[in-house]
């Protein structure tokens, strides 16, 4: 029999029951991500610039993940990761941080159901109908078979998602095997088949050079797809052992992110070099490199092996996504309506609407891919509010039981993760130019979600709560009664 996740939501609960490794196999969407930006990177820094700055910002997302195992444990009745976490923190300070950090949150992960389902469908129709040419116009954009295609699969991930967490799981265990088959390959076959040179690893392309504040704004673009390893933290309540199997997915999605992180790039980058990314599409361009190392006759297969590990990606963000806006809902801090958990024991109503949002971006948004820009604006936020959090929650909960207790030391670290987040969030937001990923009139809409973000916890507060708006609440010093009943077996089950 299904256990339910203790929390205050009544009789219907989450449920609880996945283990570490259900976790770990949500965060394969990070190595998809790279996937789908590693092309672009190369061909703006080089090959010898992506591996680089890659292997630094996954470095930064290990370093956050320890620190967010430790804040888990602290509150594992929450749903919805880290952004809720920096509420718990903040507001004592300023209440309306935890709305901004979480609104940002789930905006930037709910976008990656439309970008990357229009890659999908590009690559779906470049591969097998590169002959289909009809297209119509809906009032604002040209809508061809990647729309429809990209649609389909929101809406069978959504279908997926909304009937458990167990079926949404079994999506992503299919999707996740069809991902390791490409990174062995392109990891390990360069090597082997000795199509790998050093010659072809360069820093720059085209006499570009990589200064440092070049270097400071890609690091703000690659922030959204390294720091995703967090999302295992958002399914805190939902583990069987949840202190045990949060740290443990946390911790074996950060180490096995890392030596993809710096092994992806390598390879791909002494096989085919910065020509190759910067000239051909930065996609499809796998395909050929798959063909040249296994042999001819097999893009069809590798394109799906690409559309597989897209698919998990947007799987994820949903299971993901609709969590944090769940725990928005649940901590007051938007419209009290997707406070509500299905028969399934998932938040369905946010899961609604992530597809919904989504169908809108694909059918009337020219270019999604701007909107992903917008969105790396509230997520970074989130990150920086939840690590200087950490700090907040040792100075102002000293008492409060920590069943994962890092070292002083870390105190420290999350200080200069938190400053290094700030300067890559000052830089890029404010030179979108630089990456050639977007414009101020994307950082426009960056801000704009945010600002809607108030208006919806305006909205909660005076309209359906009926109570004033505080800019700074009172928090306890220890957890309550059945917090720490929670707290306590959590801890048993740890050690």
């Amino acid at each position: 029999m299904a256990q339910s996740a203790s929390s205050t939501d009544g009789a219907q609960q989450l449920y609880k029951g996945i283990r570490w490794y259900d976790g770990f196999v949500v965060a394969l969407a990070n190595p998809g991500f790279l996937i789908g930006a590693l092309g672009y990177s190369i061909g703006a820094l080089g090959a010898w610039g992506a591996v680089i700055l890659w292997s630094i910002s996954m470095i930064i997302g290990v370093g956050q993940n320890w620190i967010y195992a430790e804040m888990a444990a602290m509150f594992p009745d929450k749903p919805g990761g880290i952004t809720m976490y920096a509420h718990e923190a903040w507001r004592k300070y300023f209440s309306p941080v935890g709305v901004v950090a979480a609104f940002g949150y789930w905006f930037a992960w709910s976008t990656v159901l439309s970008i990357f389902g229009l890659v999908v469908g590009a690559l779906i129709q470049q591969q097998f109908f590169p002959h289909v040419t009809w297209h119509f116009f809906d009032g604002v954009i040209n809508v061809g078979l990647p729309q429809l295609i990209a649609a389909g699969l929101i809406i069978l991930v959504w279908a997926f998602n909304i009937f458990g967490i167990r079926p949404a799981l079994w999506l992503g265990y299919i999707t996740g095997a069809l991902l390791m088959i490409p990174l062995f390959v392109f990891i390990v076959g360069p090597f082997v088949t000795g199509t790998w040179h050093a010659s072809n690893l360069h820093f720059g392309y085209g006499g570009t050079d990589i200064t440092l504040k070049v270097a400071l704004v890609w690091l703000y673009i690659m922030g959204w797809s390294s720091y995703g390893i967090e999302a295992c933290a958002t399914f805190a309540p939902e583990y069987r052992y949840t202190v045990k199997d949060t740290t443990m997915a946390l911790k074996t999605s950060a180490w096995f992110s890392l030596f993809v992180y710096i092994m992806l790039p390598f390879g791909i980058g002494g096989l085919h070099g910065t020509e190759a990314a910067a000239l051909k599409d930065p996609v499809s361009f796998y395909v050929t490199s798959f063909t040249q190392l296994v042999g001819p006759g097999w893009s069809s297969l590798m394109v799906i092996f690409l559309c597989g590990s897209l698919i998990l990606s947007m799987n994820s963000a949903t299971a993901d996504g609709s969590r944090a806006l769940y725990g928005l809902a649940r901590d007051d801090m938007t419209i009290k309506q997707i406070h509500f958990l299905s028969k399934f024991q998932v938040p369905s109503r946010a899961m609604t609407i992530d597809a919904v949002v989504n169908l809108f971006l694909v059918f009337f948004m020219g270019n999604t891919l701007a909107i992903l820009v917008a969105g790396n604006l509230g997520y970074l936020f989130a990150h920086f509010f939840a690590l200087t959090g950490f700090i907040l929650l040792r100075k102002d909960r000293p008492n409060w039981p920590r069943p994962v207790r890092l070292t002083a030391k870390w105190i420290m670290v999350a200080g200069v993760l938190a400053s290094l987040n700030f300067l890559f969030i000052a830089l890029g937001a404010s030179n979108p130019g630089i990456t050639g990923y977007g414009n101020f009139r994307d950082l426009i809409v960056g801000i704009g979600v945010l600002l809607i973000s108030i208006v919806l916890f305006a909205y909660r507060r005076l309209a359906q709560d009926k109570v004033r708006i505080t800019l700074s609440e009172a928090v306890p010093a220890l957890p309550n009664e059945e917090q720490l009943r929670l707290i306590s077996a959590e801890t048993e089950q740890y050690r």
